[in-house]
């Protein structure tokens, strides 16, 4: 009876070090993707600057805005 007590103290000890493992690679990949979300915002708001700068440099739009100021 002695050995089989000790056994489920083992087997307890165990799942309950797994649990904890478990939890906080939960916790680590959370947080991972947090990140990885906020830097994908960036991204996209640093490639929509990028876009507009591209615009306005473009010899069309550059030409019609200096003709549109000096029709005023």
């Amino acid at each position: 009876m002695g050995e089989s007590s000790t056994i489920i103290v083992l087997l307890t000890i165990t799942v309950i070090l797994l649990s904890i493992v478990i939890i906080a690679l939960l916790a680590m990949v959370t947080v991972l993707v947090i990140k990885i979300n906020k830097i994908a915002k960036n991204i996209e708001s640093v490639s929509n600057h990028v876009a507009e700068a591209t615009e306005w440099l473009s010899p069309t739009k550059l030409i019609a805005t200096i003709v549109d100021i000096f029709r005023r």
